[in-house]
C-alpha cells in the first residue's frame, strides 16, 4: 500500500513520458518553435485582418476571430512550457504551474468546442432563416454568444481544479509530457467521489450540450439543402465545409486524448502516444487559421490584396 502521509502535500509533479533523445531535442526545438511561430502569425493576421475590414465585421467573421483568439490562448498555454521541458534534462513541474495549464488546456478546449457549436447555430440561422438571420443575429446578441462561449467553459474548468488541487496524493509521477488533470485524480489516496460525480456533470454540460445542438443545426441545414435550390446548396456547401472539417479534426484529436486517459495504452509506441497525446493541441490552432483563410473567399480576397499592394510597394520603391 502506497504512504499516503508522505505524498498528501505534492509540491511538484515529474512529466514521465519525456526520454532521452540526446542532440535530436535541439531539432525537435527547433520544429516546435518553428510551428508555434507559424501559429502565432497565422492566427494574429487573420485576427488583424477581420478586426481592421469593416466588409468582415459579421456574426460569422466575429465568431471565426473569436475562435482564432482561443488558438492563440491554447498555443501559448503549450508551447512555452513544451520547449522549456525539451530542452530540460530535469522534467519536474511544480503544483501551482501544472494546475495552471491545466486550467489554460482544459479551458481552450472546451471554449474551442463551444465556439464550434455557436458558429454551427450561427451557419443554421444563415441557410435556415435567412431573412430572418438579421433579426435574430443581432450585434448584442452576438456579443452575448461569444461571452457565453467563455464564462460557460471557464467556469466549469475552475470547478473542476478546484475539486482536484485539494486531493490528497499517493504519487506524483503524471505520464504525460505536460499537465493533465485525470492524471492527477488518479494519483489521489482520497476519496474521489466528489470529483467523479461533478466530471460526469460537466462533461454532460460542456460536451454533449454543444454537441446535440451542433447534431440539431446540422439537421435542419441537411433538410434545406435536399428540398432547396443549387444556389442554396452551394452556400450551405461554402460556409460549412470548414466548419465541418476544423469540427472533425478537432474531436478525433480530443477523441484520441480520451481514450488514452482511460484505456491502458502501455503495448502502443510512446512516440505514437506522445503524438496522439498533443495532436488536439498542436495540430488545430494550425489548421483552422489556413482552412478558414483557404476556403473564406472574403478572408481569402483581403489577404490577396494585402500582400498584393506590399509586393506592388516593394516593386515600386525598387
Amino acid at each position: 500500500m502506497r504512504n499516503s502521509s508522505f505524498y498528501s502535500h505534492v509540491s511538484y509533479f515529474t512529466l514521465a513520458a519525456y526520454f532521452d533523445i540526446g542532440l535530436i531535442k535541439y531539432l525537435l526545438f527547433m520544429v516546435l518553435m518553428s510551428l508555434y511561430i507559424v501559429i502565432i502569425s497565422a492566427n494574429v493576421l487573420l485576427i488583424v485582418v477581420i478586426c481592421m475590414h469593416r466588409s468582415l465585421h459579421e456574426p460569422m467573421y466575429i465568431f471565426l476571430c473569436s475562435l482564432f483568439m482561443n488558438e492563440l490562448y491554447g498555443s501559448t498555454g503549450l508551447f512555452p512550457f513544451l520547449l522549456i521541458q525539451i530542452l530540460s534534462d530535469v522534467h519536474t513541474v511544480s503544483a501551482p504551474l501544472c494546475y495552471l495549464q491545466i486550467f489554460c488546456l482544459y479551458s481552450y478546449a472546451t471554449v474551442e468546442f463551444t465556439n464550434l457549436a455557436v458558429m454551427s447555430y450561427d451557419r443554421y440561422l444563415a441557410i435556415c432563416h435567412p431573412l430572418h438571420y438579421n433579426t435574430c443575429m443581432t450585434f448584442k446578441r452576438v456579443v452575448v454568444l461569444v461571452v457565453v462561449t467563455r464564462l460557460h467553459p471557464l467556469l466549469a474548468v475552475v470547478g473542476t481544479i478546484s475539486l482536484s488541487s485539494p486531493l490528497q496524493l499517493c504519487g506524483n509521477i503524471i505520464h504525460k509530457v505536460y499537465c493533465d488533470n485525470f492524471s492527477i485524480v488518479k494519483l489521489a489516496c482520497s476519496d474521489t467521489t466528489v470529483i467523479n460525480i461533478y466530471g460526469l456533470i460537466s462533461t454532460c454540460v460542456v460536451v454533449f450540450g454543444p454537441l446535440i445542438l451542433i447534431l440539431y443545426t446540422y439537421m435542419k441545414i441537411l433538410k434545406v439543402c435536399f428540398s432547396g435550390s443549387k444556389q442554396t446548396r452551394q452556400k450551405a456547401v461554402s460556409t460549412c465545409t470548414p466548419h465541418l472539417a476544423s469540427l472533425l479534426n478537432f474531436s478525433v484529436g480530443a477523441c484520441f486524448e480520451v481514450l488514452q486517459n482511460r484505456f491502458n495504452m502501455n503495448n502502443v509506441p510512446i512516440i505514437l502516444r506522445i503524438f496522439l497525446s498533443l495532436y488536439w493541441l498542436t495540430c488545430q490552432p494550425l489548421f483552422n487559421p489556413v482552412l478558414y483563410g483557404l476556403k473564406m473567399c472574403k478572408i481569402r480576397t483581403i489577404c490577396k490584396s494585402l500582400f498584393g499592394c506590399r509586393v506592388s510597394k516593394r516593386l515600386d520603391l525598387q
